[in-house]
């Protein structure tokens, strides 16, 4: 357990600097707030994001990769009744953990105590790689708690697991990054992967926009299922990001954790 978090450490480290490099070599969009500030609060949430999955660890065992190998063993889950080829049961469990993500995505903006926790999200103002890093820790526990209901339900293999993890951070880190790709190269990885500009809809103030493209890797979902918006209705430069009637308290990591909880 600790060399695989020291391997998505590793990996996650390695892939902010590309994107944090990026944005400032090919930047989309000029930032609304202070660089300095906002990085400081959302890694703020980082760490606390991390310290309760690091608490939650000890008042259950088993997380995501954890609950894979105790389900392996006691051979709960449909995947631990089939013998699948190994590559095979990868893809298959990519496929199922990112609609299961894209669909609670979808949740978190129907159901109204979901929103409340999803909105701090959201209220960021501006929108880069750390964006991908910023939930509040309730969400985040909420969150695994249900990967590892669908980890018994499914039963993936650990590799599995921690494949996924990998490209779902990855992914996540690409997608909000305030990075501009040509137009060529979007559409051609829109076609399968969710892009910047496709993600950067989702955090507009526009109802309408923000309820739309949901996914987080894959762009299949929100086209199958009619979630998907290609551009913004006011343009990617001059479209506003986050929430309606906010301001720049969201910058502040006090503000940001209590956030939820001034909402009725």
């Amino acid at each position: 357990m600790v060399s695989e978090f020291l391997i998505r450490l590793l990996i996650f480290l390695c892939l902010f600097i590309i994107f944090a490099t990026l944005e400032i070599w090919i930047p989309r969009r000029t930032l609304a707030q202070s660089r300095g500030r906002r990085w400081t609060t959302n890694f703020g949430l980082t760490i606390l994001n991390t310290i309760s999955l690091r608490i939650m660890a000890f008042a259950l065992p088993l997380l995501a990769i954890g609950a894979a190998i105790d389900a392996s063993q006691s051979g709960w889950g449909l995947l631990n009744k089939l013998s699948l080829p190994a590559f095979l049961e990868i893809i298959l469990v990519i496929m199922i953990f990112d609609f299961a993500i894209w669909f609670q995505h979808l949740m978190t903006h129907k159901i109204p105590i979901l929103w409340q926790l999803h909105s701090v999200h959201h209220a960021d103002r501006d929108f880069d790689v750390t964006t991908a890093l910023r939930f509040h820790p309730l969400e985040i526990a909420l969150s695994m708690l249900a990967k590892i209901g669908l980890v018994y339900a499914v039963g993936p293999s650990a590799l599995a697991v921690l494949l996924f993890e990998i490209i779902l951070n990855g992914t996540a880190m690409f997608n909000h990054s305030n990075i501009k790709l040509p137009n060529s190269i979007d559409w051609i990885l829109r076609m399968f992967l969710v892009t910047p500009d496709m993600h950067r809809v989702h955090h507009s103030v526009h109802r309408a926009e923000h309820d739309s493209n949901y996914g987080f890797s894959l762009s299949v979902w929100d086209r199958a299922f009619g979630t998907y918006v290609s551009q913004p209705s006011d343009g990617h430069s001059n479209m506003l990001i986050g929430l309606e009637c906010q301001d720049d308290r969201a910058s502040r990591l006090v503000w940001s954790l209590i956030m939820p909880f001034r909402h009725k």
